[in-house]
């Protein structure tokens, strides 16, 4: 598979030379077959077949690798939680499509490192650090993105927290077990506060400076927010997550309602269980908070899987490419048509 990095620096050797048309095409048309080689069969047989029915099949994941080239070729884009999961590969991506990536993360070393190596591989990128629940860091993502780049066209506003340890820190059930989540009746103020500041006041004021730049443009935009299906339905035993995940559902309606007539499209994608270090860590919390108390999930356990994750053999989670593939067309002029809806990314979760 053609590396883009030495593609990008073969064009840029063959531009300063007088690059011919044809060989422009030529380049193009490798990182194109590139991309395609990422795309697989929809679906293979279960292997070793399953006994209760020969047709049952696995849906095959999109690769890591798939891309669409110049898909974001001059425009730039806000990716916020771009250290881990699901905000490191939308980062990776859209730079991969031409897009100038302006990456936020309150793990500074870990959203550096991902900014870092987009660049060592030949995309435009620059990091941000900080907390987007704090009006200085989104007012500067924005002027960064204005400063380096000219503007910005769309926003991924991806940053967020199931419990709130910090996402650095390694996990300490005894000493920590104020700050993970827990049913209302046992709850801490320290969890709720955490949770809704980051998950929904953070949305808020990511979009209240992404809206004041673009309305200031006056050349329309996108704008994805990251919810949940915990934002669409209920789960138990995590009354802060579910509030602010409902919370940035409702923000994305809003904000498509008053934005529409300004050419700012505005949605949302909600995920269910996606193979994410948040909720590895998520799951991690969980099992020691059983083993503390002896406590099972109760009745907020009963369905955990979607209809894929049942249907598939080794019942596995959505990927991070799989989520990102969605933001991405939402975040793309392909969408033109779609704003103000809160999409269930998750894998049938929401349908049964």
């Amino acid at each position: 598979m053609l590396d883009r990095r030495n593609m990008l620096k073969t064009l840029g050797a063959g531009a300063a030379g007088g690059l011919t048309l044809a060989g422009a095409a030529e380049a193009e048309a490798a990182l194109t077959a590139q991309a395609s080689e990422a795309l697989g069969p929809y679906a293979r047989p279960w292997s070793p077949p399953n006994d209760k029915d020969p047709h049952a099949q696995n849906i095959v994941a999109l690769s890591d690798d798939y891309f669409v080239p110049g898909r974001f070729a001059g425009k730039t884009v806000i990716v916020t939680g771009c250290a881990r999961g699901m905000g490191r590969m939308a980062a990776i991506r859209l730079a991969r499509e031409g897009a100038n990536v302006v990456g936020v993360d309150w793990l500074a070393d870990e959203g550096r490192a991902v900014i870092d190596g987009i660049r060592r591989d030949g995309g435009k990128a620059v990091f941000v650090p900080g907390d987007v629940s704090e009006n200085a860091v989104c007012d500067r993502m924005v002027a960064t993105a204005v400063d380096q780049y000219g503007g910005l066209d769309a926003a991924l506003n991806n940053a967020g927290v199931m419990d709130a340890i910090y996402p650095g820190d390694p996990i300490d059930y005894d000493k920590q077990k104020s700050l993970i989540m827990a049913r209302i009746d046992q709850a801490s103020d320290d969890y709720w506060d955490v949770v809704m500041r980051v998950n929904a006041t953070g949305v808020f004021r990511c979009l209240r400076a992404e809206l004041r730049q673009m309305m200031k443009q006056n050349r329309g935009g996108a704008i994805v927010n990251v919810a949940s299906v915990a934002g669409l339905r209920g789960f138990g035993g995590t009354p802060s997550y579910v509030a602010s995940k409902h919370a940035v559902n409702g923000l994305t309606k809003n904000a498509a309602i008053d934005y529409a007539p300004y050419g700012i499209r505005v949605n949302s994608v909600c995920m269910a269980n996606t193979a994410t270090p948040m909720v590895e860590r998520a799951m991690q919390i969980l099992r020691e908070r059983a083993r503390a108390t002896g406590e099972g999930g109760g009745i907020g356990m009963i369905k955990t899987k979607s209809l894929l994750q049942y249907s598939d053999q080794h019942a596995r989670d959505s990927t991070p490419a799989e989520q990102v593939a969605v933001m991405l067309f939402l975040l793309s002029p392909e969408s033109s048509n779609l704003t103000g809806a809160n999409y269930a990314t998750d894998g049938g979760f929401t349908t049964y």
